[in-house]
C-alpha cells in the first residue's frame, strides 16, 4: 500500500510517504492537493507521481506521530490555500449496527418502526444497484468545511453550546475535483466524524446541527486500501487507562450501500463538482461509546484504528468551560 502524510514546520508543508519506521519526503511537492492535481494533468495513479518524487531526504516518524518534533502532523487532506473549499459530509445508516442504535435512541415505543429504520431499510432493498444503474439515495449530512477539520494529535472540541460530544470512528473517502468537473477519489483515510449524540437523542430532526462539530482525518492517507471488509477498533481512555473499546467491520459487505452509490448520490449535486473542491466523505460506523452511556470527559483520548489504513487517529477532547454567548446579528440595511 501506499500511504502519505502531511507535515508542517512554520510556515513550511511537505508530503512524506510512510517507509516504517521513516518518513520519505517528497520534493517540489508541498500538499497532497497540488500531488493530486498533477496526477490529474498527468493521467496518472496517485501513488505514481508520489513515488516519482520521492527524494533522498527522511525523518523519523516515532517523534512526529508523538508531537515530539518541531514537524507537527496535518490531516491527511485540506484545501491548502482556502479550507472552506474543502467540504466535509458523510452518509449515516450504512451499517446495520447503526441503524440499531439510532432505532433504539428515536423510537418511543419498541414496535414503533421510525423514519431512521425505514430510510435503513431502502438502503437494504435497494442501496446496491448493478453496475451502471442508480439505487436509492443514503441518508446524507453536511459536516462543514476544512475549518473544522482537524489532525491527528489535535484537539476535537465540545462548544459551550453543545450538549455533549462522542466519537464516530470510521473510514472517510477524499476526494478532488479536476479542472473539468469530474470528482476523483484520491484514497481513504481513517476519521472521527465526532458528533453531538444528546442533542440528536432529543429529536431525530437535531441531527443536522449535532453535526456541525470539529472532526479529525489521519494520519495517514492510504492511496490503495482494502475496503471490502475493514477491522476497526475504537477506544476511549481516561488518564491514561482504557475506559473502553468495541471492535466491528466497516467497508462495501458490511454496509447496505455500495461505494459507487454513496459517490453518485454526493456528486450528482452540481455544486459538488465546483473545479478545485476537496471533499471529505465520512462512510458511516457500527458502534458509539455514547449508546454504552459513556460520558466523555475533559482529557479523555479517543483512538481509531482501522486494519491496513497505517497508525491510529488518535484525538483528546476539550470542552469549552465557558457558557455559550448570545450572536447578535447587526442589521446594516
Amino acid at each position: 500500500m501506499t500511504r502519505l502524510i502531511q507535515i508542517k514546520k512554520g510556515n513550511i508543508r511537505r508530503v512524506g510517504l510512510v517507509e516504517e519506521p521513516n518518513l520519505r519526503l517528497l520534493d517540489t511537492c508541498s500538499s497532497i492537493y497540488e500531488l493530486a492535481r498533477i496526477a490529474i494533468a498527468a493521467g496518472l495513479k496517485l501513488s505514481q507521481v508520489g513515488r516519482q518524487r520521492a527524494g533522498r531526504e527522511t525523518l523519523a516518524y516515532d517523534p512526529i506521530y508523538t508531537g515530539q518534533s518541531e514537524w507537527r502532523l496535518l490531516p491527511a487532506m485540506d484545501h491548502p490555500d482556502e479550507p472552506a473549499r474543502c467540504l466535509i459530509s458523510g452518509t449515516g445508516l450504512t451499517h446495520l449496527g447503526s441503524a440499531r442504535g439510532r432505532q433504539s435512541m428515536h423510537a418511543a415505543a419498541e414496535e414503533e418502526l421510525t423514519d431512521s429504520m425505514k430510510m435503513f431499510r431502502w438502503g437494504v432493498e435497494a442501496g446496491r444497484p448493478a453496475d451502471g444503474a442508480i439505487g436509492v439515495a443514503p441518508e446524507w449530512f453536511h459536516k462543514g468545511t476544512g475549518c473544522g477539520l482537524r489532525a491527528h494529535g489535535e484537539s476535537l472540541d465540545i462548544p459551550a453550546y453543545a450538549e455533549d460530544g462522542g466519537e464516530e470512528a470510521e473510514i472517510a473517502g477524499v476526494y478532488l475535483v479536476a479542472p473539468d468537473g469530474r470528482p476523483y477519489r484520491i484514497g481513504l483515510a481513517v476519521g472521527n466524524e465526532f458528533s453531538d449524540h444528546q442533542f440528536e437523542k432529543k429529536n431525530y430532526l437535531n441531527l443536522a446541527g449535532s453535526k456541525l462539530r470539529t472532526c479529525a482525518l489521519g494520519p495517514e492517507l492510504v492511496l490503495d486500501a482494502e475496503f471490502e471488509s475493514v477491522p476497526v477498533t475504537a477506544t476511549i481512555e481516561r488518564n491514561a487507562s482504557v475506559l473502553w473499546t468495541k471492535a466491528f467491520r466497516t467497508g462495501e459487505s458490511e454496509m447496505c450501500h455500495s461505494l459507487q452509490n454513496i459517490e453518485h448520490h454526493h456528486f450528482k449535486f452540481e455544486a459538488h463538482r465546483s473545479a478545485g473542491q476537496v471533499h471529505i466523505h465520512f462512510f458511516g460506523t457500527d458502534c458509539l461509546s455514547f449508546s454504552d452511556h459513556i460520558r466523555l470527559q475533559e482529557g479523555d483520548v479517543m483512538q481509531v484504528a482501522a486494519e491496513g489504513y497505517g497508525r491510529p487517529l488518535r484525538n483528546p477532547v476539550r470542552i469549552a468551560k465557558s457558557k455559550p454567548d448570545l450572536v447578535q446579528v447587526i442589521a446594516l440595511g
